[in-house]
């Protein structure tokens, strides 16, 4: 990757988010981390900083638009024209339908899906300017539960079917102008907080079915990220799936 990438991943302050923004400083962009938890994105910063990359902490809420726009110009000022966006920010709810709490389902759709259409609105007249001169990228981290029926998921899956379809609609829209876009689903993936809210037995449950499906480590994920933004500028992979290679 060139050293003149500049790149914001949302979600950055573990997991998934983490893993993308450690790979993508190791090639040398300069890496914007947005997340809510500052203390937690100071450790990624800091880990990345030893490692002899560029970070920057932006706590931000991305179901906040004032939030987000004051992110943007916190980045714009730092790094210039952002050229790399990675909306990987979300959260999981799993319970039965009929006994679910709506405001938990709000907020699963506010910042699955909300989140990821307030933060691209920010930054698209920044990766606009980038286009027009330099390899510009827009990756949107969905899931397998868009195009899949999970029972106690229906909140989650609807949140996530709803970025995959923003994910090809922007791509219609941006292919034009050089922005590349590309949908990401991943499977079950190791080493991401997402399960860390679930009652005690869904958990056991979910452990037992990581002890007989290995998940694929955060660190392959980040690994294919850094491989899409890094092709031929006018090679683009618009929708990618990555999963354990037995499940189903």
């Amino acid at each position: 990757m060139s050293t003149s990438r500049i790149a914001l991943v949302t979600g950055a302050a573990s997991g998934i988010g983490a893993a993308i923004a450690t790979r993508l400083a190791a090639d040398g962009a300069a890496v914007a981390l947005l997340a809510r938890r500052r203390d937690r994105l100071e450790k990624v910063a800091a880990q990345i900083a030893e490692a002899g990359g560029t970070a920057l902490v932006v706590p931000a809420d991305v179901t906040s638009e004032e939030s987000v726009a004051e992110a943007a110009a916190q980045v714009q000022e730092r790094f210039g024209d952002l050229d790399l966006l990675v909306n990987n920010a979300g959260l999981m709810s799993v319970v039965p339908f009929a006994d679910g709490p709506v405001a938990d389902w709000r907020r699963t759709v506010e910042v699955n899906l909300t989140g990821v259409i307030t933060v691209t609105h920010a930054f698209l007249p920044a990766l606009r300017r980038s286009a027009e001169n330099r390899t510009t990228d827009l990756v949107n981290v969905s899931s397998l539960a868009a195009d899949r029926f999970n029972p106690g998921m229906a909140a989650y899956g609807a949140s996530k079917a709803g970025v995959s379809h923003l994910t090809r609609t922007l791509r219609a829209e941006l292919a034009g102008e050089g922005i590349r876009v590309t949908n990401l689903e991943p499977g079950m993936i190791d080493g991401t907080e997402l399960a860390d809210s679930f009652p005690a037995d869904l958990q056991a449950m979910v452990n037992d079915l990581r002890s007989n499906l290995p998940a694929v480590p955060v660190t392959e994920v980040a690994e294919l990220v850094a491989y899409v933004v890094t092709r031929p500028r006018d090679v683009n992979l618009p929708h990618l799936i990555i999963q354990p290679s037995k499940e189903i």
